[in-house]
């Protein structure tokens, strides 16, 4: 196998460009991981941001994985005063990208969203280097939005982000996930009587679902519900979030990040977050029940809309953030733990959407452009 020459039989070189959060960078670890069981060498770099969250992610997984910042952020929400700045710094950005191409010189770019992606994606086109853009969300982000107008293809998680990227007939892929979260539940102990939650407001935390949350554990001990619990706070909230446990007396695993998924995925009975893309795939992927509360201030709602394909399967309930308060919680986890035949039925249908192939497919494709490049 060829490109322009250049044999990549037992080698190939990926940069996986974006991150901000979490969803961005998992399906890109998802596609790094099944490139690396096709070829005996592959290298991958992750180009991505300076924030503290990125290199936290990408940093246990050194020297698999290697990750450079470059120096750019997101323009969004900041108006046009302190926009401006941001914006003066693409130039720079642009000719940093640049300069990692020629050093790393990669068989193919893909931007995984997060305003990373931008620069980095606009610089590998204009180098000739074959070029994609996965969104993960129904409504996709503004990086993405621009970056259609130059990447050689665009892969696509949910049907409803299709009419966006229209003129590009844009491959639906769903969302990749990490194998490890399948090795890690592989490998863990079968898991007890108790009934545990789950808690998880994306990698970031939410501030709404932790104080809701403790409520609701409140409300469960004052009906003499015991339940065992697993709560990533996200690092801001958790100091106030383990002060409340501990003044209130409640009991609990809580953590600023989950680092093992896998194994926090294994051991719930049920699942209480967000409605990012990554957690609505991986949530089908593992047979997962959940109780899903969107981001109210996701861009076009798109969190709705990514829990309602969830919704309308039967694999989950969804709680929109106006209507949650702890009692609300509780009453819905009540629910379950009363009924695990629904809670079991729930996690059957979630499955039943599952795109456990997404990455395969993605480097399917990634293969075609190389070597038709």
């Amino acid at each position: 196998m060829e490109n322009g020459g250049r044999e990549i039989k037992s080698g190939f070189r990926l940069i996986i460009a974006g991150g901000g959060t979490g969803g961005h960078l998992f399906p890109g670890i998802a596609v790094a991981r099944e490139l690396k069981t096709r070829f005996e060498s592959t290298e991958v770099l992750f180009v991505i941001g300076r924030k503290r969250l990125e290199s936290e992610i990408l940093s246990p997984m050194e020297p698999e994985f290697k990750a450079i910042s470059i120096d750019v952020e997101g323009i969004k929400g900041r108006g046009w005063k302190k926009g401006m700045p941001v914006l003066m710094k693409l130039p720079k950005s642009i000719l940093q990208s640049a300069s990692i191409i020629r050093q790393f010189s990669p068989s193919f770019a893909l931007g995984v969203g997060g305003y990373s992606a931008g620069p980095f994606c606009v610089a590998a086109k204009f180098m000739g280097i074959p070029t994609a853009i996965h969104e993960q969300n129904s409504y996709p982000g503004v990086t993405n939005r621009l970056l259609s107008k130059f990447v050689d293809r665009i892969f696509i998680s949910f049907e409803e982000s299709r009419p966006y990227f229209e003129k590009k007939r844009p491959i639906l892929t769903g969302n990749p996930v990490r194998r490890e979260l399948f090795l890690s539940q592989v490998n863990q102990p079968e898991k007890g009587d108790e009934f545990t939650v789950l808690v998880v407001g994306g990698s970031q935390g939410a501030k709404a679902i932790n104080e809701a949350f403790v409520e609701a554990l409140i409300f469960l001990n004052s009906r003499e519900k015991k339940v065992e619990v697993i709560h990533q706070t996200g690092k801001i909230d958790h100091p106030r979030v383990v002060e409340e446990y501990r003044v209130r007396e409640l009991k609990g695993d809580v953590v600023p990040f989950i680092k093992d998924m896998g194994a926090a995925y294994n051991r719930a009975d049920i699942v209480v977050g967000r409605a990012g893309a990554t957690t609505i795939f991986e949530l089908a992927a593992l047979g997962k029940p959940s109780i899903l509360i969107p981001y109210p201030h996701a861009t076009n709602n798109h969190q709705e809309i990514n829990a309602g394909s969830l919704v309308r399967a039967g694999g989950a309930e969804m709680i929109l953030q106006k209507d949650l308060n702890g009692e609300v919680m509780a009453r819905a986890l009540m629910n379950y733990m009363d009924n695990r035949p629904e809670l079991t039925k729930m996690g059957e249908q979630a499955r039943k959407i599952s795109k456990t192939n997404a990455a395969e497919i993605i480097v399917d494709q990634i293969m075609e452009m190389v070597i038709s490049a």
